[in-house]
């Protein structure tokens, strides 16, 4: 369980929410494990939130005022807490991403976030944001390019990415980005080793995630979880079944792959293609 430590309660909204959530907890002489049972949650949870280590939720929060009679106090701080640079419905994913030792993700049409070049994130937050403002898509990029921060930590996560060759030929941006995109895809596993990278090509036919994003992702001190994402919406779930088949789905899936070996070969052979389609009069 996450000890309770002293933060800033200014530092964001998200800490002066965990300050005043561990204030009113205290004042209410409850431990961590107290609450959390009388919340229908592990005490653990409880001081994650405390921590500033989760998003709180509305109905969380609402449930916390009825135990700790604070009005409407925590509900209304939730709601400014939960502000994020990452779309709504990744948000509670992007916080288990920064914490997880291992991240498995399957991407069927587009680079996966955090092994994408600042460009190619530029075109694929254009298309799908045509009508936002410049500093809008640029906050998303700025977001994107924050999250690859994590393959350069001290102990980074282990990141597992299997892209299906549509991924490869899907000229996002032109030529000239794409061929810098699976560049870097043929060098961040080189100097990166707990980076792999595999493809899966078209002539492994059908497979089990076909048309859907998915992330596995697990953790030291806490059950895995699965996140897998659409068109505008994404689903996080922590169901131990869910998560299981999930899983199975995607050793499924890296079994069909190419090896590491020959997916950078594929990689090195497309950013080519793109390159000299760049270079056509």
């Amino acid at each position: 369980m996450p000890l309770p430590k002293d933060l800033d309660p200014y530092a964001n909204p998200r800490a002066f929410y965990g300050a005043e959530l561990r204030r009113l907890r205290e004042a209410a002489g409850l431990s961590q494990n107290e609450l959390g049972e009388r919340a229908f949650c592990s005490g653990t949870y409880i001081g994650l939130f405390e921590a500033a280590e989760r998003r709180p939720q509305v109905d969380m929060s609402r449930r916390f005022d009825e135990l700790l009679g604070s009005g409407e106090h925590l509900e209304r701080l939730s709601l400014l807490a939960q502000q994020a640079k990452v779309a709504d419905y990744f948000a509670d994913a992007a916080e288990l991403e920064a914490r997880a030792t291992s991240i498995c993700e399957y991407a069927p049409m587009l680079v996966p976030g955090v092994l994408q070049t600042r460009d190619y994130a530029k075109a694929v937050t254009r298309a799908s944001r045509r009508l936002a403002s410049e500093e809008t898509v640029e906050g998303q990029v700025g977001a994107r390019m924050e999250r690859a921060g994590m393959l350069l930590r001290d102990t980074p996560p282990m990141f597992w990415a299997i892209l299906h060759e549509a991924a490869l030929r899907v000229p996002v941006g032109g030529s000239g980005i794409m061929s810098a995109q699976l560049t870097r895809l043929v060098e961040v596993p080189r100097t990166h080793p707990h980076v792999v990278v595999q493809v899966l090509p078209f002539a492994a036919g059908v497979h089990p995630f076909l048309n859907t994003m998915v992330s596995l992702m697990s953790f030291a001190d806490a059950p895995p979880a699965a996140y897998t994402e659409g068109a505008y919406s994404g689903q996080l779930t922590e169901d131990p079944g869910l998560v299981a088949d999930t899983q199975a789905a995607y050793d499924l899936a890296r079994a069909m792959a190419l090896s590491p070996e020959a997916s950078q070969a594929m990689l090195v052979s497309a950013a080519k293609e793109h390159a000299a389609h760049g270079n056509r009069p």
